[in-house]
C-alpha cells in the first residue's frame, strides 16, 4: 500500500506535527482573508519551493499534484463563467497555494504522527463527553492514508475503460470506485474490530 509520506530527512521533516498543522491552519485563514494577487502569487511560489524540496523526484511530485490541479482548473473555469477574471485568478492562486502547503505537511508528517496529534487535540472534547479522541485520530489517519489508494484505483478503472474501448464517463467510473472503496472500508472496519481497537 502506498502512502503520502515521503521518507526523507529534510528540515521540514524535523518540524513537529503540531507546529506544521497550526501553521497550515493559519496560512489557510490568511489566504482567504486577502485577494491581493502579489501576496497570493508569493504564497504559491513559497509553497512550490517547499513542496519541490521535500525529497521527491520532480516527476513524482507533479504526478501527485495532477488530480488536485485538475480539480482546481475545473473550479477556476466555473468561477470564470460566473465571476470577473480577477476573482477567478484569486480563486486559483488561493487553492493552489493551499494545496501546495497541505501537500508539504502530509508528505513530511507520518501517519502515526498525524494520529497522535489529532488525538491529542481532540482530548478536550473527549473530556467533555462529546466523542472518543482515539476514534477521531484514527479516522483522520485512515483518510490521509487511503487517499493515494483511491486515486490509484480511479486510474486503474480509467485504464480498464480505455483498454476495452469504453467511453469514460463520470457515472461509469464513479460507481465502481465507490463500490470498491466501501468494500475496503468494510474490510478495514472488520480488521480494526478484530484487533480490539474500538472497545466501545
Amino acid at each position: 500500500m502506498q502512502t503520502l509520506h515521503v521518507d526523507a530527512n529534510t528540515w521540514m521533516h524535523r518540524i513537529g506535527p503540531r507546529l506544521k498543522l497550526g501553521t497550515l491552519a493559519a496560512l489557510g485563514l490568511l489566504l482567504f482573508l486577502t485577494d491581493n494577487l502579489a501576496l497570493l502569487g508569493l504564497a504559491v511560489a513559497i509553497g512550490a519551493l517547499l513542496y519541490f524540496s521535500i525529497g521527491l523526484p520532480v516527476s513524482e511530485a507533479l504526478k501527485r499534484l495532477r488530480p488536485v490541479i485538475l480539480t482546481i482548473v475545473v473550479v477556476a473555469l466555473f468561477s470564470l463563467i460566473f465571476n470577473p477574471i480577477h476573482v477567478a485568478v484569486v480563486t486559483v492562486l488561493r487553492l493552489t497555494a493551499l494545496v501546495l502547503f497541505a501537500a508539504v505537511v502530509t508528505a513530511t508528517t507520518s501517519i502515526a504522527a498525524f494520529i497522535d496529534e489529532i488525538t491529542a487535540l481532540a482530548a478536550p472534547l473527549e473530556k467533555a463527553g462529546l466523542l472518543k479522541a482515539a476514534d477521531i485520530g484514527l479516522a483522520v489517519g485512515l483518510v490521509v492514508r487511503f487517499v493515494p489508494e483511491i486515486l490509484d484505483r480511479y486510474r486503474a478503472i480509467r485504464e480498464a475503460h480505455e483498454a476495452r474501448g469504453i467511453k469514460i464517463r463520470l457515472t461509469t467510473t464513479l460507481v465502481p470506485l465507490i463500490i470498491l472503496t466501501l468494500r475496503d472500508a468494510d474490510n478495514i472496519a472488520a480488521a480494526i474490530d478484530a484487533r480490539g481497537i474500538r472497545r466501545h
